[in-house]
């Protein structure tokens, strides 16, 4: 018999733990959960306390039989999940399909892959936490209950294949709260006046600003009239310290959001990249809400700072952690070694390693001190004052290594260094300038302020950011896209050289770009979901499941008590919606009459997205006409939400005959994948910068032909012999396609021109050969 069997949930944190323990010790991956409730089934026995009723994937099958074999042939067994809720589940499902004795199985925890970390868990087992298992299967069965009970609600009312979540739900929520509020936003102008000034030296210029906001053109222009015969003075001029402190130390959500402020990653990329890290050993557990360091860490960050920058640059700093219903009791994420400055991997995995280290530095290094110089210029006549400030750095403290991020533009930016002026000092005014300007709407989330907005209203936690953001992308209630901007005009008025003198210039603004923006299904569900479940998607009654979570996984509730109580309240709204006619579709839009037939025109929900209908559909009484109701799909810029009456009626001009080109002609109509052209059986997309409404025949032609030069390019070879094997240019470069199949082309191919037949089909066939990825398997799933 072997000694000992640790098992662990990935293959590479197994072999990163391998790499510490002698050879009395095998460690083996279960590749996540090896139990889960049944894919297409309710699977929770409602009527005996909702038990769960968990299976075995198929997939899952070989590694239970090997662990199996393993934990049979073996003296001690060391249970080395994650130090989680999830983690603690994963235990339990080993303990009860291994069927573990108790007496020879023990439960390790660690939240650093080092070898002293794994060695003290080892000299420190403990039984598993039942509390913590609780609280995992009471939000996992929460979720399906929710899930299977809605969806088919959805099906039935909204459109086929849609599914609601009780997470994903109140996400969506936020953002078409959001759009919303922008829609609904009324822009107020105001004009604000800045001014150039010279120094009794003749020579210098000071800009300053004025401290008084104008509502009116007329009130700015009143002002700068003002000013013609105006003295200007200064009249004082105050010096204050500032301090700026460093944020504290990584949480999952504060990584989420930095990560994707400055490296531009999705959110859902920074877990699957820090996962990596924490299995090679380099940080610590990547799940996790606190802001504590261990002592060793806060040595070894002293040691790091004092000797790379100086005695000067260090303060010892400790930090507790506050947010909402935290639940995990580890440190926060920092490098398992903050002495390695770089390590071996990706670019990607090198940038969030580089960005961890720094923020644990940062946070142990003294404030950045700053010099504010406001200097205050009077206006004769008049109680307004010009403002200019300036900013000097005194000690740059932790901005030295490192300055935390902003989502939006309110971010301060340092002023410069301004002139030396003594109080009384005269000014000549050079120009003033009132600009017209405009209050701004509340900002779309990016993935970033999203995270931080249901970390703010304790909605999820740390490990159900990531999937729950991806989970609503996928579902196409949301999109990660831009919003074109509008264009306006902006009024300046400029005092110079005596004379006041008005301009008017177009300026675009509202433009958005990578921001999560609801779809139109986003809208219509989320309406649905708020008439007939507003507990579901209300934000208090969420954030407070999950504090009946955290205190189920404290022992203070009962988790069948917890389920029960709520679906007591759920399961009958469910029933009494299920069986509730209405008249209209959900999501069904009036935008008043066609005035051509006098028939009610309405936008929807279509089988494939949105849609504009003229008439009703009825069954015609007798003698009556079947008139059935004609449709047109919306473009991809309009929403159901915000498309007016004209704008739909227009879109039953298409299909729309543009004219001939080559004999054959040509039509413009919109299709399952937005607009197009079809000439002589083949279509071509029409871009953006056009519309299949107002489209010419000369630009239709031009498309046509872009396209067909695209295609002759993106050809390199094809095979007589085989005509469905060829060698095409591709976005990441040359590939071989063949039977509707995708093969890279080995780096070691300089001209895949070159390539015969034969050539290829090795490549193929190498390819069938190489091993299935480890994402194809039944992988963890975080909740």
């Amino acid at each position: 018999m072997q000694k000992n069997l640790v098992i662990v949930e990935s293959p590479a944190k197994a072999k990163t733990i391998e790499k510490f323990l002698g050879k009395d010790y095998s460690v083996m991956s279960s590749y996540g959960h090896i139990r889960d409730l049944k894919a297409n089934e309710f699977s929770i026995d409602v009527e005996h306390g909702f038990k769960p009723e968990y299976v075995i994937p198929e997939d899952k099958m070989k590694v239970v039989t090997e662990l199996k074999s393993a934990a049979k042939k073996s003296e001690q067994i060391w249970l080395a999940s994650d130090e989680d809720r999830e983690g603690e589940a994963i235990s339990w499902h080993l303990s009860e399909v291994l069927n573990l004795d108790k007496k020879n199985s023990k439960r390790i925890v660690f939240h650093e892959i080092t070898k002293d970390a794994i060695l003290h868990a080892i000299e420190t087992p403990r039984e598993i936490n039942e509390d913590l298992v609780n609280a995992q299967q009471a939000r996992r069965i929460l979720d399906r209950i929710v899930g299977f009970e809605l969806s088919p609600i959805l099906w039935r009312k909204v459109k086929p294949s849609l599914s609601a979540g009780r997470v994903q739900s109140v996400t969506v929520r936020l953002i078409v709260d959001r759009e919303r509020e922008i829609n609904n936003f009324q822009a107020e102008s105001f004009y604000n006046v800045t001014a150039a000034f010279i120094l009794p030296d003749g020579s210098t210029a000071l800009s300053a600003e004025l401290n008084k906001k104008f509502k009116t053109k007329e009130e700015a222009e009143e002002f700068l009239e003002a000013c013609k015969s105006a003295n200007f003075n200064i009249c004082d001029i105050s010096k204050k310290p500032i301090r700026k402190t460093p944020a504290p130390p990584f949480t999952t959500s504060t990584l989420q959001q930095e990560a994707a402020r400055k490296l531009g990653f999705p959110v859902s990329l920074t877990m699957n990249i820090a996962q990596k890290l924490y299995e090679a050993g380099l940080i610590t557990y990547m799940r996790t809400d606190s802001v504590n360091l261990s002592n060793l860490a806060l040595g070894t960050a002293k040691e790091a700072i004092v000797s790379t920058y100086g005695e000067e640059f260090y303060q010892f700093r400790t930090y507790h952690t506050t947010s909402k219903g935290a639940q995990e009791a580890h440190e926060a994420i920092r490098p398992t070694y903050i002495s390695r400055s770089t390590i071996e991997g990706t670019k990607q995995e090198q940038l969030l390693y580089d960005l961890i280290r720094k923020r644990t530095i940062a946070c142990q290094m003294a404030d950045a001190e700053l010099e504010r110089t406001i200097v205050t210029i009077s206006v004769s006549g008049r109680t307004e004052a010009f403002l200019a400030v300036g900013e000097v750095m005194q000690f740059e403290g932790f901005l030295k290594v490192y300055l935390e991020g902003k989502d939006d533009d309110s971010e301060e930016k340092n002023a410069g260094i301004l002139p030396k002026v003594d109080i009384d000092d005269p000014l000549s005014l050079k120009s003033a300038t009132a600009k017209q300007s405009f209050t701004k709407h509340p900002q779309r989330y990016t993935e970033a302020s999203l995270v931080h907005k249901l970390e703010e209203l304790g909605i999820g936690r740390p490990s159900t950011y990531a999937p729950t953001i991806q989970t609503i992308l996928n579902r196409g209630y949301v999109v990660k896209g831009d919003k074109e901007g509008k264009e306006r005009d902006v009024t300046a008025l400029t005092l110079s050289h005596g004379k006041i003198k008005e301009t008017t210039k177009v300026e675009k603004f509202d433009a958005d770009f990578k921001k999560m923006l609801p779809t139109d299904m986003g809208f219509v569900v989320t309406d649905f979901l708020t008439s007939n479940f507003p507990d579901i998607i209300d934000y208090n009654f969420t954030a407070t499941e999950e504090k009946d979570f955290d205190a189920i996984a404290d022992g203070e509730k009962d988790w069948e008590n917890t389920i029960a109580d709520f679906y007591k309240r759920f399961h009958p709204v469910v029933v009494k919606t299920a069986n509730t006619k209405t008249e209209h579709k959900a999501g069904e839009r009036l935008l008043g009459n066609d005035p051509k037939s006098g028939k009610p025109v309405y936008v929807k929900i279509g089988r494939f997205g949105p849609v504009a209908q003229i008439g009703d559909a009825h069954t015609p009484a007798e003698g009556e006409n079947d008139d059935k109701p004609t449709f047109a799909k919306l473009m991809k810029d309009q929403s159901i939400e915000t498309i007016t009456l004209e704008e739909a009626l227009k879109l039953f001009d298409l299909p729309r005959t543009i004219g001939e080109f080559e004999g054959k002609e040509m039509v413009a109509a919109i299709g399952r994948f937005g607009p197009f052209i079809r000439h002589d059986g083949k279509f071509t997309s029409i871009p953006k910068a056009f519309s299949p409404l107002t489209i010419t025949q000369e630009e239709a032609i031009q498309l046509i032909e872009d396209k067909r030069k695209q295609l002759a390019n993106r050809t390199i070879k094809t095979f007589d012999e085989d005509s469905e094997t060829e060698i095409l240019n591709g976005r990441f470069g040359p590939y071989i396609t063949s039977n509707k199949a995708n093969y890279k082309i080995p780096k070691t191919v300089k001209d895949p021109a070159s390539l015969t037949l034969e050539d290829c089909k090795k490549i193929i066939a190498e390819a069938a050969e190489k091993p299935a990825s480890p994402r194809g398997r039944f992988t963890r799933k975080k909740s």
